[in-house]
């Protein structure tokens, strides 16, 4: 008995005997073809590590020559200097304490972000690090902004004792900080090997190194010189609390004062092309 045909299923017409082969033929050959390929491919290790290396050359090349013909990839932008020889060793301080496991330092250009913290991080702003201090862990809150945000007095506390002013804390003490007096016999050094990677450090500001780390740390002592060197934008206080020496506190909070302070976010800054 012949079945009638579906009232929903469209009829098809007739497709002639040898066409049909023909289609058939040709979508095996395909499939075929494609199945041997893939197969030799992905069955053979060295293949596939040669292949893979040829696709990651070939999307690095078109990443990576562009950077060549270009003779700079940051902006300058006004108001960036580098670091006075006791903010560098505030910076090494920083440094050897671990404090970027906790703390970045750079804001993203997000609402929060800036709701937050402030104007987004510019490259320019860490064009002298070395290494940058970006980092993106975050158990603390960012400190790109930080300078000027609360008085000396304030972080020397909180270095004392995180949970006198952040009672929610879980920042360790460093009491050790303002103990320690600061070993700057070898800032004048360290400013020259910073210089031949590219910080600008004339040679006057390298032979007044240690000069100027006193002036700045030492609240009374003559800073003109230190600010002709490095600018009037610059944080001059007792920074430990303790007049009659200089410690590793003030090394980094000298330091801390400064991070953001450089570049004035509140006009437009004129932007000086490198090329």
């Amino acid at each position: 008995m012949l079945s009638r045909p579906s009232a929903t299923r469209p009829l098809r017409p007739p497709v002639p005997r040898e066409k049909e082969t023909h289609f058939l033929f040709i979508a095996g050959q395909a499939g075929k073809e494609n199945t041997v390929n893939h197969a030799i491919i992905e069955k053979s290790i060295p293949l596939m590590a040669i292949l893979t290396l040829v696709v990651v050359a070939i999307g690095g090349l078109v990443e990576i020559v562009p950077l060549f013909y270009l003779k700079s990839t940051v902006t300058q932008v006004d108001g960036v200097r580098p670091y006075t020889p006791l903010e560098l060793k505030g910076r090494d301080i920083y440094i050897r304490e671990g404090c970027y496991n906790c703390h970045s330092q750079m804001i993203r250009p997000f609402r929060d972000e800036a709701l937050r913290y402030g104007h987004y991080s510019l490259a320019a702003e860490s064009m002298y690090d070395h290494p940058f201090q970006w980092s993106s862990k975050r158990t603390g809150p960012d400190l790109a902004r930080v300078g000027g945000k609360y008085s000396s007095q304030w972080h020397q506390a909180h270095m004392r004792n995180p949970k006198d002013v952040a009672p929610e804390s879980v920042m360790p003490r460093y009491p050790w900080l303002e103990e320690n007096a600061l070993d700057f016999a070898d800032i004048a050094d360290r400013m020259s090997a910073l210089a031949k990677v590219g910080v600008p450090y004339s040679p006057e500001q390298i032979a007044n190194a240690v000069a100027d780390l006193k002036a700045q740390a030492v609240l009374q002592s003559d800073s003109k010189g230190l600010l002709q060197r490095y600018g009037q934008k610059l944080a001059l206080d007792d920074f430990d609390g303790i007049p009659e020496k200089i410690t590793e506190l003030d090394a980094l909070v000298a330091y801390l004062q400064m991070l953001g302070t450089l570049v004035d976010f509140s006009t437009p800054q004129p932007i000086t092309q490198t090329r």
